[in-house]
């Protein structure tokens, strides 16, 4: 296929929508490597979360803070299989809604509703330079978590600030890509046969980094981003990047979804149309 990417080779670890960003990036061109690496369930329990949904029904929150948008879509789901869907829609509105990034505000529009405040930049520091200023005495705060991250950071400041976090935890992830296709893409990559990975969340980092481990295949790794363009969808997943010793080479600015990830990466190596 011609386009600005025609001959580049481009990894792509997405899962939930990976057929939306291959599509994107094979409709400029590229050959596309597909290598889901993680798949995103509901949390194997409901209780915990029916009980968390009938507490903030109840008035037992004053804020909210939603770090994904996956998170309130989860939650939305148990909601709606619980019979609790108009009643917790109805329940968010007078809360005070804290969001960390674009997805969680898509994601509470998607239901009428809108962000009170919005983190920047959209990390967890974010969030906590945002409610900084807030008085949060006494106040009772729900907490979106999201799996396999520490979030004692964002829990002790809520403490120590004397509001009372009540967090939960509505999905969990599971490995997508069986572990020799993850290791027969770090050799592509380790051969130079790839010119992009395309990060879209920190789990498919964390899922790469313990297959390469549970592999022996550390060096081999490290060989294969160096050898490799790293992209990145915003800041999280940079710092995820950041933090195993990638350098992030293409990143959005400002703007944390695919598309503008897929226009940065054919500005950064896409070959000029005649």
């Amino acid at each position: 296929m011609s386009g600005p990417l025609s001959g580049r080779r481009i990894v792509v670890p997405e899962t939930r929508e990976l057929d939306l960003f291959a599509r994107m990036l094979e409709e400029r061109g590229a050959e596309v490597l597909r290598c889901p690496m993680v798949a995103i369930v509901d949390a194997p329990d409901p209780a915990p979360i029916e009980a968390w949904l009938r507490r903030m029904i109840a008035g037992a929150c004053d804020d909210l803070i939603l770090f994904t948008g996956e998170g309130l879509r989860r939650l939305i789901g148990f909601a709606r299989r619980a019979g609790l869907e108009p009643a917790f829609v109805a329940a968010l509105r007078p809360v005070r809604k804290i969001t960390r990034g674009p997805k969680p505000v898509r994601a509470l529009r998607e239901i009428g509703l809108d962000a009170d405040l919005a983190a920047q930049p959209p990390t967890t520091e974010g969030v906590i330079a945002a409610l900084r200023p807030l008085d949060l005495s006494n106040r009772r705060v729900g907490v979106q978590l999201y799996p396999d991250t520490t979030h004692d950071a964002l829990l002790g400041f809520l403490a120590a600030a004397g509001a009372t976090p009540d967090p939960i935890l509505p999905y969990v992830y599971v490995s997508a890509a069986d572990d020799r296709q993850v290791v027969d893409t770090i050799d592509r990559m380790a051969e130079g046969e790839v010119d992009v990975i395309a990060f879209t969340s920190s789990p498919q980092v964390r899922r790469l980094c313990n297959v390469a481990a549970a592999s022996g295949y550390e060096a081999r790794l490290s060989e294969a981003l160096r050898r490799t363009k790293v992209a990145s969808v915003g800041p999280v997943v940079a710092e995820e990047l950041r933090r195993i010793g990638a350098h992030v080479d293409i990143a959005a600015d400002g703007s944390y979804f695919m598309k503008p990830l897929v226009n940065e990466i054919v500005t950064r190596i896409g070959r000029a149309e005649s």
